[in-house]
């Protein structure tokens, strides 16, 4: 692997860490997709600590596969510099035969901000990384599309939807999601279910380096790096169609007893 900056290093990361979800996906098989899963979400992480270890060994690291003491270390709160990476996005579908939609997230943040990442969605052949953000669709389709979850999408996004007269489309783990926005598969993302700070933040900030909006649903900021890496929820979309979404929650919450 070739060392260069933060940004190059995250993408060479996510692919690697995916080309190697892949060939684990091929020797094992869908028979036992518990023990798929396990495979997966370990091996993926394992790679990745030691990668990040040797690289950038003066770096704190937020893993979702990392014990609760080692993600409530608080040293990781006082550091400059912290990789949070989610080293299997959507173990659903990675042991489902025949589903694209999971990924791997690598980012990093720095001095209260996310400063690199990437999405590798290895069963789609791409990486998309803040090196090379990239081009967003000129125009917001009509009817425009919100992304949802495959099995749990939210009330509120089935409202949002029908008044603003969107369509809603399933797909699976949320770094697919908002890679989906990225690439024009659909203009947004909308998520109130609550998620974590591995969930978004590297395809936060390959959104941001794009272009795309990314925001809290009432329309702040994204934190991360914090105590608790819960999220309460997330709004993705392309620039032009943001406005549009905000007023339509707002409206929803003002009417909502």
């Amino acid at each position: 692997m070739t060392m260069r900056d933060d940004d190059t290093l995250a993408g060479e990361l996510a692919t690697e860490a995916g080309e190697r979800l892949l060939e684990l996906r091929a020797r094992l098989g869908f028979e036992d997709g518990q023990a798929l899963k396990d495979a997966g979400d370990r091996a993926s992480h394992e790679f990745l600590m030691d990668a990040l270890r040797r690289l950038r060994p003066d770096d704190a690291v937020l893993s979702e596969e990392a014990t609760r003491e080692e993600r409530m270390d608080p040293r990781r709160l006082s550091a400059e510099r912290v990789w949070i990476v989610d080293p299997l996005d959507g173990t659903r579908e990675f042991s489902e035969q025949g589903r694209a939609d999971w990924a791997v997230h690598v980012a990093l943040w720095r001095r209260g901000a996310l400063a690199a990442g990437a999405v590798a969605l290895p069963a789609q052949s791409r990486t998309l990384t803040t090196a090379a953000p990239p081009e967003l669709p000129e125009k917001v389709r009509e009817p425009f599309r919100i992304a949802v979850s495959r099995t749990r999408p939210p009330e509120f996004v089935r409202e949002l939807a029908a008044r603003l007269g969107g369509e809603l489309v399933p797909i699976g783990s949320a770094g697919a999601k908002i890679a989906a926005v990225l690439t024009g598969e659909v203009e947004a993302y909308v998520h109130a279910g609550g998620q974590y700070e591995w969930d978004s933040a590297a395809p936060v900030a390959v959104a941001v380096a794009a272009g795309a909006h990314a925001s809290r649903i009432d329309g702040s900021p994204l934190t991360y790096n914090q105590g608790d890496p819960w999220l309460p929820d997330i709004l993705v979309s392309l620039p032009d169609l943001a406005p549009t979404l905000l007023a339509g929650i707002r409206d929803l919450h003002r009417q909502t007893p």
